[in-house]
């Protein structure tokens, strides 16, 4: 029985049952937990416990379901939910009652989301967060809901409580029905023609896709995919195609110039609500902030236009300046909520306010710049998205262009020191695998610029990962009060050593090669077998028997990241057995490439290394 079927039966049963009786409570052990998102939980009436053993012990003593609920610090509709259902003191004392509840941050324990949020994907057909998922005792998902309305959400808990008192070891079937079944490696070698196949395959996948409009993918939500489109900028590259290279100049024009991008401090939100790019979520993370800042870096040399250079380096600067912490590693994010519980509130200006702080002509000049002549398109004001071009500006308000221009720099310099006021929450997370990311990027800045001050930031994120996140032979995922924070995964070692990589192809020291294979075996090491790749070393759901290979999300699939550094430090090191491994792990779900490459932009990269050299 295939997922949907799985779901089907499970929502027939919601569909047909009623309620059970409530039991006793447990208590809240969220309070003063060094994670953020976990502290904001710490007063929630549901009695939250953490994700370990004792809370898996728990449910198999008990007999309970597992409520695993995940989300993250900067999540807009986490909070909503907390709201509206979390400290809400019906639904926490049924909650309590009748399940064991696990309050997760996703960005501590990346194994678990994937997991979840791949489980929700197969299931629901979409995925998100918060992410919440009923898990049995013995640790199979069995049903994974998202946002959901106070009343709704309490009727699913019900119906939930009464399926598994009545049913339970039928409902326990279905979800043991669910587990993979991966084949572990294939032969050490690639046949160039079939990864060309692929490479072809996920080009017309994504022309598919495309918004050939507005740019980006799909046709509601717009999420950048960075991966997916580091590919194809690399493949334009290396077969230049003309609707490709259109598809990817109007994407990258369109995220820097509308609202996924932040105008007046720098950096990307999230996403957008709209296909436009108007109208971001507003929080901002560090893995999407390293990614595009080195995709508008490739993408200046590629299409030789200093427009994307000067993208990258804002993106770039604006790291250094709002997210670096003063160990010299980066924070994860900055919440979508300013410090009033607004959303997007410490980004958004009321009319009131620039009547206020800009002079008469400033105020002209700017809201013409940026799109505030109607009605604010948020409640709590307008979003500065470029409107009109300077002459056009300068030729309605009769002024010379020079002295439009100086209105402009002065109106935004106004409203950043008046937003340098306002109260924005922050992660403060060093997470290993973002900050891997963010090395990467720094190096390979770095490296293309000749920039001295990208350099240092490079070897400061490097420092801070060799020094408190390394040991010789293992990462830790982040540290908080000089205690280890989270659950860490293949993805820390996968983009650590990747960032690793790129710092030694900065400064050409052997001993940063070293580095560099250290880590990438220790990967190999502790999460790769005969049943493919772990997402973790020791997982406790018991559906996790392992994957043939990971796919791309918001970040790149980390098998396929550990693949091309293989490859890579294999032909610089000349090592043939790492190289063989490499080619044997990528060898293998097949069926899966040549039913949707889109989804494996990273392994396909990977494989395209893999026969060029």
């Amino acid at each position: 029985m295939n997922r949907s079927r799985i779901l089907a039966a499970v929502l027939l049963f919601l569909g047909l049952l009623g309620l059970a009786p409530a039991g006793h409570a447990l208590d809240n052990q969220l309070k003063s937990h060094p994670s953020p998102y976990l502290a904001l939980h710490g007063a929630d009436p549901v009695a939250w416990q953490d994700w370990n053993e004792a809370a898996v012990a728990l449910a198999r003593k008990q007999n309970k379901l597992v409520f695993l609920s995940i989300g993250y610090f900067s999540c807009h509709w986490c909070h909503v939910m907390q709201r509206e259902s979390y400290q809400n003191a019906e639904i926490a004392r049924f909650i309590n009652a009748h399940f064991i509840p696990v309050k997760v941050d996703r960005e501590l324990d990346p194994a678990l989301d994937a997991r979840m949020l791949e489980f929700a994907e197969a299931t629901r057909g979409m995925g998100g967060w918060p992410l919440n998922v009923f898990v049995t005792p013995d640790g199979h998902p069995l049903y994974a809901t998202l946002y959901l309305p106070p009343q709704e959400f309490l009727a699913v808990l019900e119906r939930l409580d009464v399926l598994w008192t009545s049913d339970r070891d039928k409902l326990m079937a279905l979800a043991h029905q669910a587990e993979a079944k991966p084949k572990g490696p294939g032969k050490p070698a690639l046949a160039p023609a079939r990864v060309q196949a692929y490479a072809k395959q996920l080009v017309a996948e994504a022309l598919a896709r495309a918004d050939l409009l507005q740019g980006g993918f799909n046709d509601q939500t717009k999420f950048p995919l960075a991966p997916q489109l580091d590919f194809l900028l690399a493949h334009q590259a290396r077969s230049p195609d003309p609707k490709l290279e259109e598809f990817l100049q109007l994407t990258l024009d369109q995220m820097a110039a509308n609202g996924l991008h932040d105008h007046l401090g720098g950096g990307f939100f999230r996403y957008t609500v709209d296909p436009g790019w108007k109208t971001p979520h507003f929080e901002k993370m560090l893995y999407d902030n390293a990614q595009l800042a080195r995709l508008y870096l490739r993408a200046a040399r590629v299409f030789k236009r200093e427009h994307y250079a000067r993208v990258a380096a804002r993106t770039l600067d604006f790291m250094t300046t709002t997210l670096r912490d003063p160990s010299g590693a980066f924070i994860a994010a900055l919440s979508a909520l300013d410090d009033k519980g607004v959303e997007g509130g410490y980004y958004l200006w009321h009319a009131e306010e620039l009547d206020t702080l800009l002079s008469v002509d400033e105020r002209a000049a700017y809201r013409l710049a940026w799109g505030m002549q109607d009605a604010p398109p948020f409640e709590a004001g307008y979003l500065p998205i470029p409107s009109l071009a300077i002459g056009e500006i300068a030729e309605r308000l009769q002024r010379p262009r020079a002295e439009t221009e100086k209105l402009l720099t002065d109106a935004a310099g106004k409203l950043r020191a008046a937003r340098a006021q306002r109260g924005l929450p922050r992660d403060t997370k060093l997470i290993a695998a973002w900050n891997g990311l963010a090395l990467a990027a720094f190096s390979e800045a770095a490296r293309v610029t000749g920039d001295e001050s990208y350099r240092a930031t490079a070897r400061a994120v490097r420092d801070y990962i060799m020094k408190q996140l390394w040991d010789g032979e293992a990462l830790r995922r982040s540290r908080a009060a000089d205690k280890t924070l989270g659950k860490v995964a293949l993805e820390d070692y996968a983009y650590v050593a990747s960032g690793l990589l790129e710092w030694a192809e900065l400064t050409g020291e052997p001993a940063d090669y070293a580095q560099a294979k250290a880590v990438t075996m220790q990967a190999w090491r502790r999460f790769y077998g005969a049943r493919g790749w772990r997402l973790e070393e020791r997982s406790l759901i018991q559906a996790e028997t392992g994957q043939d290979m990971l796919t791309d999300g918001p970040m790149p699939s980390p098998s396929g990241v550990v693949a091309e550094v293989s490859l890579r430090l294999a032909a610089k090191t000349g090592d043939k057995a790492l190289r063989e491994r490499a080619l044997a792990a990528l060898n293998t779900h097949q069926a899966a490439l040549q039913e949707s490459a889109f989804w494996y932009a990273t392994p396909v990269g990977a494989m395209m290394f893999g026969i060029s050299r």
